[in-house]
């Protein structure tokens, strides 16, 4: 049976434990909302430590800059 929670009147939601011990989550953590059709998707948001060396390899030239827009 999935893991659920219930919007409380002050519009919080409890994270069950199973969610939490699997991915691994800690108090304090930060997290980022993005709405997906009649749901959301929650994710963390990541460390600057998480991000190095994620664009290893990517072509410098050929991209969009703010100048290239309407």
């Amino acid at each position: 049976m999935p893991a659920t929670a219930t919007l409380s009147s002050k519009f919080q939601i409890s994270i069950p434990k199973a969610v939490r011990d699997e991915l691994h989550w800690e108090a304090g953590q930060e997290f980022v909302f993005i709405p997906k059709d009649k749901g959301v998707l929650m994710m963390p948001v990541p460390g600057l430590d998480e991000l190095a060396g994620i664009a290893k390899g990517a072509r410098q030239d050929g991209y969009r800059d703010r100048k290239d827009r309407y």
